[in-house]
């Protein structure tokens, strides 16, 4: 090697070299190559130290600490012990020496590497590491230094990495939480955070003024509390948290509420000063962080009662600093005025100390729980940010969670618990109101935007009116009479401006004309509508609140909604608001379409209460009743039309199929505007409706026929007439598909096949709604409906064979057969559908099926799973009727469909493929196992008789297979499925899993945890693999571990020995998966440690 001092020269110029701009990626990778050689010579560290100390290029000392490190996580078991020594004082002394003046990055990367010494050398080698670190923190000139160390030993040695053996993790965890006492006292007793606050009492520290600290001790307590946080995360809180420790870290608390500090740097405007203010506002942040920390652990230390009203004084008095309102500030001014962390950290606080502790603090007279929540009502209405706003809202739902629960658990006191906080909720929910109104909220409102869709297809406005409403709800739920006066004269009020919008209509050439033009009226008028449809969600919101028992004590307050609504919506039919012309198009139009549509869905969110009216008065005087639907019915037939904008058709039809499906009145087929939408529907000549409004109209018209009536006996229902319209509804619905049956035969010409398949896909979409919506009615409305369907099923199946090559046809064709076998399949009969299984077994052939999932993309792949969806239908019946099928079933999986499959990495196919050989094997295991009780019962369990052995064999191995691909989530369902077996049905016990099998599946678990490759199921491989192991302990323990260590490479025999010492024999499952974890984890680090031996290395 060339000497040191030469050798640095040529690494500085590599260096810039290799980060220079121009360099060419081809350059760089020769360098890259050249040091990584250097670094692999044995010796290179002590030129390494030399650079360190002799160079001020920052990638030079990079590259130097980074071959230190990769020495010691990965080389250190073959560096001779006077080489250790050498580095292990040479690296604390260069650090000392220069930590003042080195780059911080570099500082802190030279920390990590002598805290990766001690990781693996204390207390053996390296004996004084920890007290180094102690004293670094006593003495001030290096006070920052220490905190750096202890922090980084704090995050590499409590929650260590992979490479350290189980017992080595033990080890150092215990070290450090002998340190624990040490070193909190340190950290808040002595000079570090405590000296700064000099004031001997809480009461007094409170009221304090906030020290102004110099920046040396600003940054040294920001340390400190970092320091705190990271051993808040780990250390057993109960035993260590002393209550002068938390009004400590509360004082630090208050730094982030003190608008001071900010105020002070913007008036003297110097850079200097504006960076005091962030730091503060800094160590405020960090103290929540701290907090928090303490708070999501629920820890219950000594001391507990004296802990808990501290912390809640606490609290107490930071929501008053935070919300003070003086003649400068508004509350909102001061939040916007403090650091958004600091704002989010604090509410996070809030919402742990009421989902955590309230229930604890609730109970204590000294806490003034009442005015507690005034504090956190004026820190929820002043946030700054919609953010900030909706995390409030979260914590007051949380907070009325736990109110609903405790009057729940305590029935007899729930008059006393909803007076204290009556007051409360009703400023909650009034104030919840206004922020959901233009009338009140205008500004903030119009900021949310209304067009994206998040994760949850919400638009912003919709989470916000959403989460609202919830609250308002939850508050309905404990407060209904409050509630109810509180929102419906809201809801009154707009809806007089609405209804009295009559009077400004007039006739124009073109049509009906709205006469309001001036802007302010124009503007005015949009802000009532988008008031009046958010109220109109709000009283849909609370139907269900009218409902069950309370039903007769409610009963008034519902029949006045209901009432308003059904006028409305009748009102927004006859004078067509939604076809009017106005000033501002753009705007109003969809104002006036929205809130015809909303007074719908408030209605139709109304549907159960209208059920349970009708039940109470179908026998007496149902007059009101038959009044309501009727004008229901009549606001929503001339809606029923293509030519209405979409969003009012789909409230139209969603509100007539809960009228058909949830109310079911006697009367419905009887009323004219219901046989309008009949003929209307069964009319070619009539336009027809976009898919999604057709689909719903023919659910409401097949329901009204073949739905039992409520409250009336059988001989009442009158099938014999249902029956037969309803024959003559599904044959209208069904006609052109019908006359396709005798053109199928025919070769088509392309546009007729476009056609064709136009009439496939709206005709099997009706239908398939249809029998989804009956699926699980009475057997009499099954028996109805397969009735009328039953020439459209027949045709159905004719078609398939013409159109298998087009597999967005076949698609559409299976849906439709799947949806028939999970809800008619008793109706259908054996015969039938033992020739449509036939027809889909012929028709999927292995080239078929090939073409599909190889060719088709993702809509053949579906076609196939639709497939094997109903086949799992069909292995699922119980009774001998479909058994004949299940050898043809088990070869199409295991001959035809597995091998396609087996090698593709794409998850297609593969979880519907295993689910059918999991239900199988579930419903039909007497095919493989056929001994009866008695006969195990006499001979014992070993002479099972087995049968189709070969076809078990292949099912297993499959799933055997399945456990090697990266799959995580086909992983996870067939070790469910797997174990599935075993609970019901014994699986691993079986003589055949046992001998063959048994211990296959467990190696392949055991390898998967030492890979690493699914390491989320950590957790369920460990019990499965107790659940095999269980079957036969002794084998396990006398031949499977020993010959799994056998033939682990990588590891020599002595380790081998070690691994087999340390897996204790026991046989409960929290000691058995913790042995396996533990070799998991130390034959993993014995490979770390060979790997980075240099060769020809003697291990002792």
């Amino acid at each position: 090697m060339a000497s040191e001092e030469a050798s640095l020269r040529a690494l500085e110029s590599l260096m810039t070299e290799f980060f220079h701009n121009c360099t060419t990626n081809e350059r760089k990778r020769e360098i890259e190559e050249l040091l990584n050689n250097f670094a692999q010579q044995i010796g290179a560290w002590r030129f390494c130290l030399y650079f360190l100390s002799s160079t001020r290029n920052d990638y030079v000392m990079m590259y130097s600490l980074t071959v230190f490190e990769n020495l010691i996580n990965k080389m250190w078991l073959g560096v001779p012990s006077q080489d250790k020594i050498e580095i292990r004082s040479c690296l604390p002394k260069l650090l000392l020496a220069h930590h003042k003046t080195l780059p911080y990055f570099i500082r802190n990367k030279l920390c990590k590497v002598i805290v990766d010494i001690g990781r693996q050398d204390w207390p053996m080698f390296y004996h004084d590491f920890f007290t180094n670190i102690l004293q670094l923190i006593q003495s001030p000139v290096t006070t920052p230094l220490g905190l750096i160390m202890l922090k980084t030993t704090s995050e590499e040695l409590a929650c260590p990495r992979e490479d350290l053996s189980v017992a080595r993790k033990e080890e150092l965890r215990k070290l450090l939480l002998d340190q624990v006492q040490t070193v909190l006292g340190l950290l808040t007793g002595g000079d570090l955070l405590s000296s700064l606050l000099q004031s001997p009492s809480v009461a007094k520290l409170l009221n304090q003024p906030i020290p102004i600290l110099d920046t040396e001790s600003e940054y040294i307590c920001s340390l400190a509390l970092e320091c705190l946080a990271h051993l808040f995360s780990w250390i057993p809180l109960s035993a260590s948290i002393t209550p002068s420790l938390l009004t400590t870290i509360f004082h630090f608390a208050r730094f982030g509420c003190d608008t001071r500090a900010r105020k002070m740097s913007s008036v003297n405007g110097s850079s200097q000063n504006s960076v005091l203010g962030q730091e503060r506002g800094r160590l405020g942040i960090l103290a929540m962080s701290c907090i928090n920390e303490l708070m999501s652990k629920n820890c219950v230390p000594m001391e507990f009662e004296e802990y808990l009203l501290r912390m809640f004084q606490q609290t107490f008095y930071l929501l008053q600093k935070i919300t003070k309102e003086n003649n400068a500030h508004t509350v909102k001014s001061r939040l916007e005025e403090l650091d958004e962390s600091y704002i989010e950290k604090f509410t996070d606080f809030l919402r742990l100390f009421v989902s955590v502790h309230l229930r604890r603090i609730e109970s204590y007279s000294q806490f003034p729980v009442v005015e507690f929540l005034a504090l956190l009502f004026k820190y929820t209405f002043h946030q700054p940010t919609h953010e900030g706003y909706f995390s409030c809202l979260d914590i007051w739902t949380l907070f009325l969670d736990y109110l609903t629960s405790k009057i729940k658990s305590r029935l007899a006191d729930k008059e006393a618990v909803l007076n204290r906080y009556e007051d409360a909720l009703v400023l909650l929910l009034t104030e919840v109101l206004n922020r959901i109104q233009f009338r009140y909220n205008q500004a903030q409102l119009e900021e949310l935007d209304d067009e994206t869709l998040d994760d949850d297809q919400q638009t912003e406005w919709q989470r916000y009116l959403r989460q609202s409403l919830e609250v308002v709800a939850k508050v309905m739920e404990l407060l209904p009479t409050h509630a109810f006066s509180t929102l419906f004269p809201v809801l009154q009020d707009n809806l007089e401006v609405y209804l009295g919008l009559q009077q400004f209509v007039v006739t124009s050439g073109t049509g009906h004309r709205l006469n309001i033009t001036a802007e302010n009226d124009c503007r005015r008028l949009h802000c009532s509508l988008r008031d009046l449809s958010s109220l109109l969600q709000a009283v849909g919101r609370l139907a269900e609140y009218f409902i069950g028992d309370v039903f007769a004590a409610r009963f008034n307050d519902a029949l006045t909604v209901v009432e308003r609504l059904v006028k409305v919506t009748l009102y927004g039919s006859q004078i067509k608001l939604y076809n009017i012309e106005t000033a501002v198009p753009s705007v109003l139009k969809p104002d006036l379409i929205d809130v015809h549509a909303q007074s719908l869905a408030a209605l139709q969110a109304y549907s159960h209460w209208l059920a349970q009216f009708y039940s109470e008065v179908h026998r007496q005087n149902p007059e009101q009743f038959i009044s309501l639907v009727s004008t229901a019915l009549e606001a929503i037939t001339p809606l029923i039309s293509s030519k209405v904008q979409e969003k009012l058709l789909l409230s139209a039809c969603h509100l007539l199929v809960s009228l058909a499906t949830t109310v079911r009145p006697v009367f419905l087929i009887r009323i004219p505007a219901v046989q309008k939408v009949f003929n209307r529907i069964t009319d070619t000549s009539a336009q027809r409706l976009p898919d999604k409004a057709q689909v719903l109209v023919c659910r409401a018209l097949s329901n009204v026929l073949l739905l039992p009536w409520p409250n009336l006996p059988e001989s009442e229902q009158q099938w014999a007439v249902r029956s037969t319209n309803h024959a003559s509804l599904i044959s209208a619905l069904t006609r052109e598909y019908r006359h396709l049956k005798s053109s199928a035969i025919l070769p088509q010409r392309k546009v007729r096949v476009e056609d064709t398949k136009v009439i496939i896909h709206q005709t099997l979409g009706v239908l398939e709604d249809i029998v989804e919506s009956i699926s699980g009615e009475s057997t009499k409305s099954r028996q109805i409906c397969y009735q009328s369907l039953q020439e459209s099923v027949q045709v159905s199946l004719a078609l398939f064979p013409a159109f298998i090559h087009q597999s967005d046809v076949t698609d559409k064709m299976l849906s439709f057969f799947l949806t028939l076998f999970q809800g008619l399949r008793v109706q259908m009969g054996v015969p039938f559908t033992e020739q449509i299984i036939q027809t889909f077994l012929n028709m999927f052939t292995r080239e078929q099926l090939a073409e599909s999932i190889l060719h088709e993309g993702s809509t053949g792949c579906r076609v196939v799973e639709k497939f094997l969806k109903i086949l799992q239908v069909v292995v699922q019946e119980p009774g001998q009727v479909f058994k004949p099928f299940l050898p043809s079933i088990i070869s199409l999986c295991m001959e035809q469909v597995y091998p396609i499959i087996a090698e593709r990495s794409s998850p297609d196919v593969k979880a519907e493929l295993f689910e059918l050989l999991f239900r199988v094997l579930h419903h039909n295991w007497r095919y493989f196992f056929k001994s009866s009780v008695l006969a195990s019962v006499q001979r014992g369990i070993a002479e099972e008789q087995m049968e189709n052995e070969a076809q078990f064999s292949a099912t297993m191995q499959a799933f055997g297979q399945s456990f090697l691909q990266p799959d995580i989530h086909l992983f996870k369902q067939n070790l469910f499925y797997l174990e599935t077996l075993n609970t019901k049905q014994k699986l691993y016990h079986k003589k055949i899993f046992r001998t063959t099998m048994l211990f296959q599946f467990v190696n392949v678990l055991l390898q998967v945890l030492v890979h690493k490759s699914h390491d989320l199921l950590q957790e369920e491989i460990g019990i499965a693999i107790y659940n095999m192991a269980s079957v036969d302990f002794d084998s396990f323990y006398s031949a499977f571990l020993t010959e799994f260590l056998a033939s682990c490479d990588g590891v020599d025999s002595n380790q081998k020995n070690v691994l087999g010492r340390n897996f204790k024999m026991d046989r409960d499952l929290p000691s058995f998966t913790q042995n396996v974890h533990r070799l998991v984890n130390d034959l993993r680090y014995y490979r770390l440690c060979n790997d980075s031996l240099p060769p020809g290395t003697v291990k002792l």
